[in-house]
């Protein structure tokens, strides 16, 4: 199993899972133990629009960790057989253990549209 994660500077969550420097992926023993790291960067723009999710999907990735995440991008992850933990917050390692230590829920609520900038010309 390979889980993915949105990541910033100084191994953090990004809270914008569309806008994140680049995604951390862990590939997962059938023992629950990590066996590998890697980074994938993030195409540029929006990660509803983007081909982040086949990509991923290629990748063999089942399981994203969000920050902040649409749901133009839950629909495009779900569609591409990835589930999504959202509203996660702090270090990445940190919160792929706690995932595989089932002490990590889905907290909820998605990313509005009114939560972006100007910029932003997505309809979640």
């Amino acid at each position: 199993m390979k889980i993915a994660v949105p990541t910033k500077e100084n191994n953090q969550i990004d809270a914008h899972f569309g806008h994140c420097e680049f995604y951390t992926i862990y590939t997962v023993s059938e023992k629950d133990d990590i066996v590998d790291k890697q980074i994938l960067r993030s195409p540029a723009g929006c990660g509803c629009k983007s081909d982040i999710a086949l990509n991923l999907s290629q990748m063999d990735v089942r399981i994203m960790l969000a920050g902040g995440i649409g749901e133009g991008a839950i629909n495009k992850l779900s569609s591409c057989n990835i589930e999504v933990i959202r509203n996660c917050k702090g270090d990445v390692d940190e919160l792929v253990n706690e995932y595989l230590a089932g002490n990590l829920k889905d907290g909820g609520a998605s990313c509005q549209s009114h939560a972006h900038d100007e910029s932003h010309v997505c309809s979640h």
